[in-house]
């Protein structure tokens, strides 16, 4: 499913020629509450009460605590999703203007009826399979939050963002950052992503790689038959253990042998060393539309690796 309704990740609107233009003057602010116009703006302060104060330019706006987000009224979100947005982009919706809009009076916004919006036309609307942008907005261990539209929020799981298993999500992205992902599942309204699905099967990423190389690779992994070192995110070989070798670290490895009715690449370690490099952005081979079933692994192959988003119950499963 596209985004034609137009609901996108906070921080997507806040410097577009049109919404500098309604935040320009107390007239031009006028213009947009009478035509029920989202916005966004900068959040500068918030209150004891948890009222968000929000820099329009000519004038304050005031969200009030119970507008500040779908579910803080009701006690299913908590407060620090409003504390968090601080000096950060949020999008509203003029509810009143004061005395005349004539910026002596802080303006009244609702974040909430914005959300509200998004779930009803467009989160609300989506399906397994459907691929979607998203913002990152912060990340723990288990799996990496984003924003899917107008600050509502979504996880891609720890698992479901490579092939190339992680130590943490910010192996691979950085708060802030961009992407795309598909809709994985929806149970009771809660929306779960995936993330590898996107970077390419088996034989796309192994196309840019030839036997008889040495090229870079991560350390991702240290077992006793041996160590995986990623090569791209949604590809990984094995090498014989190296001592001192650990997860991690940078390496440059030897490209021995390539075999696809095994999914296998076999590499020699050549060197191996610490490098805090920052994630390199991810290489979407699918950016848009919907996505029935993935197959990662490549024909012939005795083990099949694949995503069934279309599954006869209309869910998601994984073979």
């Amino acid at each position: 499913m596209s985004n034609t309704a137009g609901f996108y990740p906070e921080g997507t609107l806040i410097d577009s020629p049109e919404n500098k233009y309604y935040l320009r003057s107390t007239q031009t602010l006028s213009e947009a509450f009478l035509q029920g116009r989202t916005l966004e703006a900068r959040a500068v302060v918030c209150t004891a009460a948890h009222d968000l104060v929000v820099d329009l330019g000519c004038m304050k706006g005031v969200i009030p605590r119970s507008e500040g987000a779908v579910g803080i009224f009701d006690g299913s979100v908590r407060d620090i999703a409003l504390i968090s947005r601080v000096n950060k982009p949020v999008c509203f919706r003029i509810v009143s203007l004061g005395s005349g809009g004539s910026g002596s009076e802080p303006a009244i916004l609702s974040r909430r009826a914005v959300q509200e919006d998004c779930m009803r036309l467009y989160t609300g609307l989506l399906h397994p399979g459907d691929v979607i942008p998203a913002r990152v907005t912060h990340m723990e261990h288990f799996g990496c939050f984003v924003d899917i539209g107008c600050g509502v929020i979504s996880l891609i799981p720890i698992d479901l963002i490579s092939i190339s298993r992680i130590s943490h999500p910010s192996d691979r992205f950085f708060v802030g950052q961009s992407i795309f992902a598909v809709v994985r599942s929806i149970e009771d309204g809660r929306i779960t992503l995936s993330h590898k699905e996107l970077l390419g099967n088996w034989e796309e990423n192994v196309a840019g790689f030839c036997c008889g190389e040495t090229v870079a690779g991560t350390v991702r992994s240290v077992e006793k038959y041996g160590v995986f070192v990623e090569l791209t995110p949604n590809l990984a070989g094995l090498t014989e253990l190296r001592e001192g070798v650990r997860i991690g670290q940078r390496a440059s490895v030897y490209i021995k042998s390539i075999i696809p009715e095994k999914m296998k690449i076999k590499l020699i370690i050549v060197d191996y060393f610490d490098a805090n490099y920052p994630p390199e952005p991810p290489e979407y081979r699918i950016t848009s539309g919907h996505i029935s079933r993935w197959r990662y692994s490549p024909e012939g192959c005795g083990k099949v690796l694949e995503t069934v988003f279309d599954a006869p119950d209309g869910g998601y499963q994984m073979l």
